[in-house]
Order: C-alpha cells, then sequence, then structure tokens
C-alpha cells in the first residue's frame, strides 16, 4: 500500500468522537452574558459628556429586537447589513441583531473619503445601514449612488434635513417588535463579518469572517498573555468597532461578562482621563496617538491613574514614549500586532520570565518589539528564495501567517490570498528571536535598503518620539543615487515647540547607528493620517517628491 492510500484509509478510518454537536456561533457570547451576568453594564458617553449604562441583559433584549426588526425589513441569512457608528451601548446589540440571524455585519469607517466609502458599499451591497446621526450628511452624500441600501436606522434623533432614503430611530425600531426571535440554528463557517482593509494598495478589500473565526478569534484573545480579560475588568476600547472588529473586544468582553466602557466620539487624552477615572476602567485598548494625548494630558498636570492596570498599544508601533511613560504611572503598556486579515490579533509583547524581572529599560528591546503569537496563530520568516529562515533575531524575512481566524481570501475577489506554502503573506518585513518575539523591522513596499543593508524605520521614529519636542514622527526611503535609498525624518512638534534640523540629527546619534541617521529632517504642521489613523507614508512621499505641499 502506498503512503498516501495509507493515510487515507487512517483519515477514513478514525473513531469520532461522542461529544455534542454545538456550533461556534458569535451569538452565544451574549447569551451568555445574559445568562450569568445579566446585571454587569456598558456604560456610554454622549457627545453631551453625559453617560447611559444599560445592563447586558438589556443588550441582549435590544439585540433580539432588532434582529426581528431585519427580518421585517426583509433582511435574510447572508444580506449584508452596515453599521456607521462610534462605540456605544446601541453599536453593540445591533452587532448582536444582525449575526444572531445569520446576517453579514459590515462595519463602515467614517474616516474613509467619499468615492471609497461608495465603493466599499456597493462592492458589499449593504441592504440596510444603522448610523450615528452625526454621520447622516455623510450618507445624504453617498447614498444616492448606493442603490442597494434600502433603508438607514439612525441611533439617536433623525436628522434635520431632507435625507434621500427611508429612515427611522433605533428607538422606534425596538418599540415596534418584542424579543421573540430565533438565532443561531446555521453552520459555525457562515459569514459573521465583513470588514473592508485600508493597508492595501488599490482598491479597498473586504475581509469576511466566518462565526468560527470569530468565536475562536475572541478565545484566543482571552489568553492571559494576550489580553486576559475577566469578569472583574472595567474594559474601555478607545479603538473603535470600526477598526478591525475592535480587536475583538464586541465578544470577548460579553464572553467574561467584563463591564464595557463605550467611550463615543471623544477620544482626546482629558475626556479619556476624565471616563477612566469615573468609570474606574482597569484596562483600556487604542492607537499609540490616542495613549501619547492622554498622557499629554496627565503629565501636564501631573495627574494618577487609581484603576487603570494596562493599556494595549496596537494599530501602530509602540515606542519608549508611550511604555516608559505609563509606566511611571504604575500602568503596563502592552504592545499588540496585528491585521485586518489576522481578525486582528496575531501578536502581543506580554513580558516573558526570562526578562520580566528586569529593570524597565533593560526590558525595553522585548516590549518594544511586536510580540508573541498566541495558541492559535502560526508565523514563519521566509527568505526571497521560499526558503525558512531561522529565529536568531537577526535574519530579516517575509513575515507570513496561518491559523482558523487568518483569511484565506478576499470578498468577491474569487482568488486564493495564500501563498502556494499555505500561509498569508502580510507584506511585512520581520525577525523572530529565540524567545518567540516578533519584530517588524518595516513592510515590505516601506523597506529603506542603503548600501545593501537594511534600516528599520520603526527604528528611526522610536528614537525620534524620545525627543521631548516631538510628538509625532515618521521615516520613509527616498531614491539615492549612490546607496539606492537613504531615510528622510518628518517629525510633528508639539505645540509651541520647536527643533533645528541639526539638532535632530545630532539627537538620533545617541539612539542610531551613524549609516541609519536620516540625511534629512523635515518638520511638518500635522502628519498625513489613513483611515484608521496612522500615519500615511504614500502622502509622505508624495510631499517629499513635491506633489503635496507640507
Amino acid at each position: 500500500m502506498s503512503p498516501d492510500a495509507a493515510k487515507e484509509q487512517a483519515l477514513t478510518s478514525a473513531i469520532p468522537g461522542l461529544m455534542q454537536d454545538w456550533p461556534l456561533t458569535v451569538d452565544r457570547f451574549l447569551e451568555h452574558a445574559n445568562r450569568f451576568h445579566a446585571h454587569r453594564l456598558v456604560v456610554s458617553r454622549r457627545d453631551d459628556g453625559s453617560c447611559q449604562s444599560k445592563s447586558y441583559a438589556q443588550i441582549h433584549a435590544e439585540a433580539r429586537r432588532a434582529s426581528n426588526a431585519l427580518l421585517a425589513l426583509g433582511i435574510r441569512r447572508g444580506d449584508v447589513v452596515a453599521t456607521l457608528a462610534m462605540n456605544s451601548a446601541e453599536h453593540l446589540p445591533v452587532w448582536y441583531g444582525i449575526c444572531g440571524i445569520g446576517a453579514i455585519c459590515h462595519t463602515l469607517n467614517p474616516r474613509l473619503f467619499r468615492d471609497q466609502l461608495i465603493y466599499i458599499i456597493n462592492h458589499a451591497a449593504d441592504r440596510v445601514i444603522f448610523a450615528d446621526c452625526a454621520f447622516a450628511p455623510l450618507l445624504a452624500d453617498v447614498l444616492p449612488e448606493c442603490p442597494t441600501v434600502r433603508q438607514v436606522i439612525f441611533f439617536s434623533t433623525p436628522p434635520p434635513e431632507r435625507f434621500p432614503l427611508p429612515f427611522s430611530t433605533f428607538a422606534e425600531m425596538l418599540a415596534r417588535f418584542d424579543e421573540r426571535v430565533a438565532w443561531g440554528g446555521f453552520d459555525e463557517g457562515a459569514a459573521a463579518g465583513l470588514c473592508y482593509t485600508s493597508g492595501t494598495t488599490g482598491k479597498p478589500k473586504g475581509v469576511l469572517y466566518s462565526h468560527k473565526s470569530n468565536y475562536l478569534h475572541a478565545l484566543l484573545t482571552l489568553q492571559p498573555d494576550i489580553f486576559g480579560f475577566s469578569v472583574r475588568d472595567i474594559i474601555l476600547p478607545a479603538v473603535p468597532l470600526y477598526h478591525a472588529n475592535a480587536w475583538g473586544v464586541a465578544y470577548s468582553a460579553p464572553a467574561v461578562g467584563a463591564k464595557l466602557v463605550m467611550p463615543g466620539a471623544k477620544l482626546d487624552g482629558k475626556s479619556l482621563y476624565e471616563l477612566i477615572e469615573a468609570e474606574a476602567v482597569t484596562v483600556s485598548l487604542g492607537v499609540p496617538s490616542v495613549w501619547l494625548s492622554l498622557l499629554d494630558h496627565v503629565e501636564s498636570h501631573d495627574l494618577r491613574f487609581t484603576s487603570l492596570k494596562r493599556v494595549i498599544v496596537g494599530g501602530a508601533a509602540s515606542s519608549e514614549r508611550i511604555v516608559g511613560g505609563f509606566a511611571k504611572r504604575d500602568v503596563e503598556a502592552i504592545h499588540a500586532w496585528g491585521m485586518t486579515e489576522l481578525s486582528p490579533v496575531g501578536v502581543v509583547s506580554s513580558p516573558t520570565p526570562e526578562f520580566a524581572a528586569l529593570p524597565l529599560d533593560q526590558q525595553m528591546p522585548w516590549l518594544l518589539k511586536q510580540g508573541r503569537p498566541p495558541c492559535g496563530v502560526d508565523l514563519e520568516l521566509f527568505g526571497d528564495d521560499g526558503a525558512v529562515l531561522p529565529h536568531d533575531g537577526q535574519s530579516m524575512g517575509r513575515l507570513m501567517v496561518r491559523g482558523p481566524s487568518v483569511a484565506c481570501g478576499y470578498f468577491r475577489s474569487g482568488q486564493s490570498s495564500l501563498e502556494d506554502n499555505g500561509y498569508f503573506d502580510t507584506g511585512d518585513i520581520a525577525t523572530i528571536d529565540e524567545l518567540g518575539f516578533m519584530k517588524i523591522t518595516d513592510r515590505a513596499k516601506d523597506v529603506i535598503k542603503s548600501g545593501g543593508e537594511w534600516i528599520s524605520s520603526l527604528d528611526i521614529e522610536n528614537a525620534a518620539l524620545l525627543h521631548p519636542a516631538v510628538a509625532a514622527a515618521a521615516a520613509i526611503g527616498v531614491s539615492h543615487p549612490h546607496w539606492g535609498e537613504r531615510p528622510v525624518l518628518y517629525v510633528q512638534t508639539k505645540p509651541g515647540a520647536t527643533i533645528e534640523a541639526e539638532a535632530m540629527r545630532d539627537f538620533l546619534a545617541s539612539y542610531l547607528a551613524k549609516w541609519c541617521i536620516p540625511d534629512r529632517v523635515r518638520t511638518i504642521a500635522s502628519m498625513p493620517l489613513g483611515a484608521t489613523g496612522k500615519i500615511d507614508k504614500k502622502r509622505l512621499r508624495a510631499i517629499d517628491a513635491g506633489s503635496e505641499n507640507a
């Protein structure tokens, strides 16, 4: 018998396990919260600064009513229903109301350009949109070019002016329907969520999550060395629900019955600090710009945190400024890295026994790496020849990922996004060290290669952020006749601060090898940002080339 035939026989003759058939569908998270954590609260801050609280029992009831409203609108399994909203106690039940009946929850990003938004709505074929009233003018502008959308449901007061489609309010919708509805009952491999990437070239690409992938991703993030949420936590997601599933918090928090604090649209340092203190928040998640704003506020007013224990830093690279600034106030800043295509968590930089007891400055080389993968995410480095590279912390290669929460293709593309080796190519260049810590040195398309040597733009940026006058920094590679490429650094100074280019280069000399120091340093009034709040290096290149003004 051939080896292949023997393998096939072994597979077909395997004894099946005697376990219950219990599909992993995401509605089970809110059902669990309703049954065992019904009194735990979800707090929402309104635009006027006031807060409103709802229990998980109320969230559950509203979600089931939302399901009935969608069924009455003709929404069926596989239909796409969109949301265009900030984090609130209304946004959350809509997620479950959509997914519970087998429809697909599509989170729209209000920061996208008009044409991108129109393209995404039409590509997804959204049928209904739930929205904050603040986005009514945006919808009024784009919806005439979006023929699949039938109705808009606003979370608060309806728009004061004429609107191009039928609309109602969330409160009116809930009042017309009861909670008797069947959730689940479909395959766990069915689509549950849809999120379009902003980091790809060309048109945005849709990542279509399954119920099973979202379920497993939520459990993955609950591991102690990842987010480690528990019922004792009070979680503030400063990352929007439309940003890669809010890193799974919409599922993981109800899974453990943690109290949620939804910050709404105000994410400035003062507003966040006041909300963290008022609600005794223990853990928060957000992008670096949010944490830098919060640190600026607490440092300028000599404030302390009375409840906050840790912040998760994702969406862009962390920095010594963030880690050290929070450590001075007894808060642990944990770096996490991922992608929309990874659901999104890929690695987290939680300390290991090898360095956890060291002084903070000696821990920093690991804490500023992207981190180690949880069980459920498999990372590997490949050279240009396809060979697997060693995990020695020095060898840089193409970072590839596989796992049950990793995309295998893009929505309605008809093509696989996997390499021949079965991995998803992240587009990043990275190293992995002996402890399993992965460090991204650059995006493959953003790599600075000077004289045959790699230069990490992230290392340059992290060093620049240590300067007390610098609020934001971004390094790009520009063509050079001799070296191939050389780095150029753009810095945005803090209000009232100034810095000369040569002074900045002298400052960087204390942290970087001589050949890594940027040839030029340019000051920019404000960094150009992409749709998810990351610095848009494509715009910086255009500015540097003279096609845009600094």
